[in-house]
């Protein structure tokens, strides 16, 4: 609260910030009212301080029930609603049903952070151990290989959950119809368990993996269109940077989607990424602009036969909600600089 502040050389502004950004989370409260709007901005201070919060902090968010808001609030209700992750949402009538619903929600993020250091050397261990080996030997089809290992260590799913029939439909049912589509529509999915791990795989090469640990592993062809661009995205000796970013991306939403049905609560806090592309070793890279205006001919530069270890990255979970776009970069640069140029 301002009161608690005390004299500051600052604008009001400028010392609710500078508190959001010294605090653990932040408590949003959104009533019917949008509030002040200080001189020479567009939001309320509130809406300033949401947009601030959500980059970094857990935000706890209750919307009071049976109000009629007016315009600029409904739209900064619809955006706290519209947000894809590191949100809690609830609601409430009374002052009463608030505390309450404060209490428990603080509760419950106090469980799911009470959990043992996180390793990060161990985790990215386990990351790379869930790829399959090469075969160097034996042309195959390019492939897009994402794993996704959540720390600290521990079991997230038990033997009975990763036999529900449930747990395979929901994600047949993300794989084929959902935002962050992995799977061809026109195949069978077929789904078991391999050893304690639970695999749904399609005769193409795509395929999910998910541990009991909540470790995700996903494969998916780049040799066919991901979107309608008219024409191949991938031909025998050429990578589509769009086409991979496509990919990734859609990965990585997909792995959000899993992590969030299995572990609501976030007992996973940090997650080890590793990322690469398989079945590629004579394989230029080109942009689809740079494809399209060149269908005929390719010339690819030295450096198509190097050794290319996966990429990885150790990020906190809320990234795959909040900073997602800006994951996909930095994953795609250092993997682009791994193929030569294909002139």
């Amino acid at each position: 609260m301002a009161e608690d502040f005390g004299a500051q050389p600052t604008s009001p502004q400028i010392a609710c910030l500078r508190g959001l950004r010294e605090s653990d989370m932040v408590i949003l409260v959104l009533g019917e009212g949008y509030g002040f709007v200080p001189p020479g901005s567009a939001l309320s201070a509130t809406h300033q301080e949401y947009r601030e919060a959500r980059e970094t902090k857990p935000v706890l968010a209750f919307l009071q029930e049976g109000i009629g808001p007016g315009p600029e609030q409904a739209a900064f209700i619809a955006e706290v609603q519209a947000w894809e992750g590191g949100l809690f949402r609830g609601t409430f009538r009374h002052p009463d049903d608030l505390q309450d619903g404060v209490t428990r929600a603080l509760h419950d993020v106090t469980l799911a952070n009470a959990t043992g250091p996180v390793d990060e050397r161990e985790m990215m261990a386990r990351a790379l151990a869930m790829f399959s080996p090469e075969n160097r030997n034996q042309a195959l089809p390019a492939m897009l290989e994402l794993v996704v290992v959540g720390g600290p260590g521990q079991r997230i799913l038990r033997p009975a959950e990763m036999e529900a029939p449930q747990l395979v439909e929901h994600l047949e049912q993300m794989a084929l119809y959902g935002d962050s589509r992995l799977f061809d529509r026109s195949l069978g999915v077929i789904s078991g368990l391999d050893g304690s791990d639970l695999v749904l795989r399609q005769e193409r090469g795509a395929s999910i993996r998910i541990t009991e640990q909540g470790s995700v592993s996903l494969r998916m062809p780049l040799d066919r269109p991901r979107s309608a661009r008219g024409f191949d995205a991938m031909s025998g000796l050429v990578v589509i940077e769009e086409t991979v970013k496509e990919g990734i991306g859609i990965a990585l939403a997909y792995a959000a989607g899993v992590l969030e049905k299995i572990d609501r609560t976030q007992r996973l806090t940090h997650l080890a990424i590793a990322l690469r592309i398989a079945g590629a070793e004579h394989r230029g890279w080109r942009t689809l602009a740079q494809h399209a205006a060149n269908t005929t001919s390719i010339q690819i530069g030295h450096g198509g036969m190097r050794e290319r270890q996966p990429i990885t990255s150790m990020v906190r979970r809320s990234v795959l909600g909040l900073d997602r776009t800006a994951l996909v970069e930095d994953l795609l640069v250092p993997l682009r600089r791994q193929f030569p140029t294909a002139g």
